[in-house]
């Protein structure tokens, strides 16, 4: 499966946050699945020596279609088969969809994205493309 175009700017920008990359690639192998799918990127970092290792498994997109709604319904329902299948996984690791900030602004001026958000507990990680930095952390289901 082809890498998204900004997969190594994501990629660099949970390392400057302090995560740990462990996997370029994490697959999904579960007994739903008749192939195993692939979420972007797994990474981990330690918070505090009582809660652990928080870990994660993020989505990269780059929402460069000529819809926007299309791009986010594409998104979401990949979405939704992962958490499913991750769930049954490692539950205790939170997916992510990585979402550029000009997107992302685009997007907080429609209200269907933030309801469909809450509906489905979807987490967006917010980061800026040029500078390879997160913007904003937004979680719906922890």
């Amino acid at each position: 499966m082809a890498k998204d175009l900004f997969h190594e700017a994501v990629r660099q920008a949970l390392l400057t946050d302090g995560w740990s990359v462990t996997h370029d690639g994490y697959r999904l192998m579960t007994d739903l699945l008749k192939d195993a799918l692939t979420v972007d990127l797994g990474a981990e970092r330690l918070i505090t020596a009582e809660r652990g290792i928080e870990k994660i498994a993020v989505e990269v997109k780059s929402f460069l279609g000529d819809s926007l709604i299309y791009d986010f319904h594409s998104a979401v329902g990949q979405m939704l088969v992962y958490q499913v299948n991750l769930d049954l996984q490692e539950p205790d690791r939170l997916l992510y969809l990585a979402i550029p900030e000009p997107t992302y602004e685009r997007m907080s001026r429609q209200r269907v994205f933030e309801v469909v958000a809450e509906r489905y507990k979807l987490n967006f990680v917010v980061y800026e493309p040029l500078n390879k930095q997160i913007v904003k952390w937004i979680a719906h289901n922890k």
